[in-house]
């Protein structure tokens, strides 16, 4: 692997309260995170991107190309209890968020497994932006675990009924890579389509 340190993956305990995921810190080599950041792809808009609608090169390649990888699969599905290696992937960018993103939701039924791996140098230590595991669709303060996205931080779950998961409103910088496992290449290129309309129509307003 070139960007992501698959030694500090394979040492989190996965936990199963509320449901099954993990959370760990610095799973990115430290000699590489400059250049990463360097190389992230411009974007204006708020929203998830699928990378192969952007131009990405240098270093933030290499991370694509490490997520892409089968043994990061395989490391995953050993966390959350799954085989996600024979999954087809759909990985998405996010550079900006609006203030209505973050919603209390658990994924929809096409996902079978996500990965965030956050990408911002600092975070402020306050509620907004920062990702909460959740008992219920209700209550952002009945959480087990609140995670700032930092650079470098991981969280891995495994879709579910109640993967009740959210941030408080932020609007601003807030960088995360995505990697999602579907259960068909059909979910991937539905998505893909889906993601390429929202686009369109932000262009209208870009913040929103």
């Amino acid at each position: 692997m070139r960007v992501i340190d698959l030694d500090v993956l394979k040492s989190l305990s996965p936990k199963d309260e509320p449901y099954r995921h993990f959370v760990g810190e610095t799973a990115l080599q430290a000699d590489k995170t400059a250049a990463v950041l360097k190389d992230f792809p411009a974007i204006k808009q708020t929203g998830f991107f699928p990378v192969s609608d952007l131009e990405v090169t240098g270093a933030f390649q290499d991370l694509i190309a490490d997520a892409n990888d089968p043994a990061f699969s395989a490391v995953c599905s050993e966390k959350l209890g799954l085989d996600l290696t024979a999954k087809p992937r759909l990985i998405t960018l996010r550079k900006w968020s609006a203030s209505s993103d973050g919603r209390i939701h658990t994924d929809s039924l096409s996902k079978i497994a996500t990965v965030l791996i956050y990408l911002n140098e600092s975070w402020l230590d306050a509620g907004a932006g920062r990702l909460r595991v959740l008992r219920n669709a209700r209550d952002f303060e009945d959480y087990t675990a609140e995670i700032s996205p930092v650079l470098g931080t991981v969280f891995g779950f495994r879709r579910a009924e109640n993967s009740w998961h959210g941030h408080l409103p932020f609007a601003g910088e807030r960088k995360v890579l995505q990697i999602t496992w579907l259960i068909d290449e059909s979910k991937v290129a539905h998505k893909t389509r889906t993601a390429k309309f929202s686009r369109w129509l932000k262009k209208l307003n870009p913040f929103t």
